[in-house]
């Protein structure tokens, strides 16, 4: 899970702002502990905490006294706002500045990411209906217990 090139704290604080992004942590939801972070994670509870106090600093968590950390209203708003204008900044600006130097318009980008978009929905489906983890011609159900094992560490 971690990017040894980006400090830990950051990324259980990223890691806590995709599951309230993603809904899977509403607000005024009870946030995960220090301790089921450091413990889920395997780091130093000193690190978790640390990812913790950022988003608190930020007003994304709050506190209750004596119960525990809080998502609070308006953070699913705030960090959507947040990750789209960095998703323009590092995205959307530079494909229109090299669009310009292409002299391509409006039209064309947009033509453009339409035919990419539809490329990538059909490699998509293609992979999935290759997907490795399908067993041809196997009429077993996966067993849910094994199913739940796979999608925790995405649940943190």
């Amino acid at each position: 899970m971690f990017d040894q090139g980006r400090p830990l704290f950051l990324q259980i604080a990223e890691s806590i702002e995709d599951s309230i992004v993603d809904g899977s942590l509403e607000e005024e939801s009870k946030a995960p502990s220090t301790n089921e972070l450091s413990t889920f994670h395997r780091i130093n509870p000193a690190t978790a905490a640390k990812g913790v106090s950022e988003l608190v600093d930020r007003g994304i968590l709050y506190k209750k006294r004596g119960i525990g950390m809080f998502v609070a209203t308006g953070a699913r708003t705030r960090l959507v706002d947040e990750r789209t204008q960095g998703f323009a900044h590092a995205y959307i600006s530079p494909l229109l500045a090299e669009a310009r130097r292409l002299r391509l318009g409006p039209d064309d980008v947009i033509r453009l990411i339409t035919e990419h978009r539809d490329d990538s929905e059909r490699t998509e489906r293609a992979a999935e209906q290759t997907d490795p983890t399908d067993q041809a011609g196997s009429t077993d159900q996966a067993d849910p217990a094994d199913q739940a094992a796979h999608r925790a560490p995405q649940e943190a």
